[in-house]
């Protein structure tokens, strides 16, 4: 898979944060790149469509970002979709719940996009755009 070829789907109740993120996604050559301001209104658009990865904040009205990454995992047609958790909580004990929740990886708030790009290229497992 290319990086270009990458479908990603980012969820954050801060429509701020989304920009910021899909800003540097675009920079680095997605084009394909949905966004979500709760996790219930993502669960619909996942259910719906294709996503190659999820973006995912944990702070969120209405359902979770930890709650609609359980509900993924337990979800058949949308457990092997990778998850990247984007939270301002730094606490060991957060990380933990998120990985034993199925986060494929962690990110702490604020985030460079060298990170971000680290981070994606190694969940999705393709090389670091030039």
């Amino acid at each position: 898979m290319k990086i270009g070829d990458v479908r990603i789907l980012v969820v954050d109740d801060f429509s701020t944060m989304r920009k910021i993120i899909k800003a540097m996604l675009r920079r680095i050559g997605i084009k394909s790149i949905d966004d979500a301001e709760d996790g219930k209104v993502a669960l619909n658009l996942l259910k719906s469509q294709p996503y190659n990865l999820v973006i995912l904040d944990w702070n969120m009205p209405k359902m979770s970002g930890i709650d609609l990454l359980r509900s993924i995992r337990t979800d058949e047609k949308l457990k092997q979709i990778p998850v990247l958790m984007v939270t301002s909580e730094a606490k060991e004990s957060q990380i933990i719940v998120a990985v034993q929740s199925g986060a494929s990886n962690y990110i702490v708030k604020p985030f460079t996009e060298a990170t971000l790009i680290k981070k994606l290229c190694a969940i999705l497992k393709i090389e670091a755009p030039e």
